[in-house]
């Protein structure tokens, strides 16, 4: 695949507001992360950290993989640039403070699946569309990288991507897509699975291994 810069837009059918919703959350999902000093992270590397990040997502669009072998890759995508273990964390809400270690590490496994083969399932939906970065600024203890999204027959959407290297590696843990925090139907989601099963992390672990 061509060299990405951070002025670049891909155009690779048809897509709609849910599967580019979808596409993104490979690519982070949100979260607020407690205030914590900056390291080496700076403008330019958050933004290059999206760019790097979207030119993955496309090239496997385009790769013509089989669907499982696309998905792996779509949760690989998603463990490589995103902070897997806060965002699973957030998603199971204050159950995550409650539960064993093991028990923990069990359902982020099964979370971070479960986020590859749902959204991975709609991008091959997503062929039509062009991403630019147009920019990156500090915000509070962290960088907000701003994006437009050209969706067929749509007018453009603003997305802003908020990274940190609060957990020693610059990932993104939050995307806001007109004003709409991409966490909220996932933790909803989560949310629900949990109480049908009265609380049980390890069944919802078991759920999420059959979800998506």
């Amino acid at each position: 695949m061509t060299p990405m810069t951070t002025s670049r837009s891909w155009t690779p059918i048809r897509t709609d507001r849910r599967a580019f919703l979808g596409m993104l959350a490979c690519a982070g999902v949100a979260v607020m992360l407690p205030w914590r000093p900056a390291h080496a992270l700076d403008s330019d590397g958050a933004r290059a950290l999206i760019d790097r990040s979207l030119g993955e997502v496309y090239q496997v669009i385009n790769s013509g993989q089989p669907a499982a072998q696309m998905y792996q890759e779509f949760e690989a995508i998603f463990a490589r640039y995103a902070d897997v273990d806060v965002i699973a964390r957030s998603a199971l809400g204050p159950t995550a403070r409650q539960t064993d270690a093991a028990v923990l590490a069990d359902y982020r496994q099964a979370f971070q699946g479960y986020i590859g083969r749902k959204y991975g399932a709609r991008f091959r939906e997503f062929i039509g569309s062009r991403i630019e970065v147009t920019g990156a600024r500090p915000l509070k203890s962290f960088y907000a990288v701003t994006s437009v999204a050209h969706l067929n027959g749509r007018a453009p959407m603003e997305v802003e991507w908020h990274v940190s290297d609060r957990s020693g590696q610059d990932l993104y843990f939050n995307i806001i897509i007109e004003g709409v925090n991409m966490l909220a139907s996932e933790r909803a989601e989560i949310g629900a699975m949990l109480a049908r099963r009265q609380g049980d992390v390890t069944a919802l672990a078991a759920d999420l291994r059959q979800a998506g």
